[in-house]
């Protein structure tokens, strides 16, 4: 009990560099018991959960998840990971517009890629509907969100999430956000994407590194 108490005070909310080790272990204990599961604690929120790193550990956490999914498997537990940077290739090429981006992408100023990206990409309309179809095809436990930072600033993850909540009530979801979420008495809830990137507030999401175990 005291090396827990000892792991999750070097956590300190969120992932560095200093600190793999001990969320590896936090995240190991935490999401394949049976408590955070059938999301208990939660007090009748949504069962959303932010795992907040510093982006200089992209690529350390990218490794981190996949660890994590192999220990589900072996625990018999099934993780559905959906990437958003995924996700738009796939929908672009479904929709026939991948390699039109591809050929005009360097002809295009930031604003004008941005502006085209959203065009498409419709969080309420295109996006969430396309993560409730995959959450469909079969059972799972867990949803692991990913890939947050390559799509931005086409999509914002409030968004993501303030849609998704509608269609995502029962199991729970942990999404991997290269940033800061921090909560305050005079602002509320904020992530702040990059640390330094203010994605606007949200507050139903439960910070997963303070869980206890």
């Amino acid at each position: 009990m005291i090396e827990k108490k000892r792991e999750r005070h070097l956590l300190n909310g969120n992932i560095n560099k200093n600190n793999l080790r001990e969320a590896y272990v936090h995240l190991s204990d935490v999401i394949p018991s049976e408590s955070f599961l059938t999301n208990q604690g939660l007090n009748n929120e949504v069962p959303f959960h932010i795992c907040p790193y510093q982006p200089s550990v992209h690529n350390e956490v990218c490794q981190l998840i996949r660890q994590l999914t192999h220990y589900m498997n072996d625990a018999g537990k099934k993780v559905l990971e959906i990437n958003l940077y995924d996700l738009v290739i796939e929908i672009l090429k479904k929709e026939g517009d991948w390699k039109w981006f591809q050929d005009n992408e360097n002809t295009m100023n930031q604003g004008e890629l941005k502006e085209e990206l959203q065009s498409i990409l419709d969080v309420e309309n295109i996006i969430t509907p396309t993560i409730a179809e995959k959450m469909s095809v079969a059972p799972f436990d867990v949803l692991f969100l990913t890939g947050i930072g390559e799509v931005f600033p086409y999509i914002r993850s409030h968004n993501v999430l303030n849609n998704l909540q509608k269609r995502a009530k029962e199991i729970p979801t942990l999404i991997f956000f290269p940033g800061v979420y921090q909560h305050s008495l005079a602002k509320g809830a904020s992530l702040d994407l990059f640390d330094r990137i203010s994605d606007d507030k949200y507050y139903r999401a439960f910070n997963i590194l303070d869980r206890a175990i």
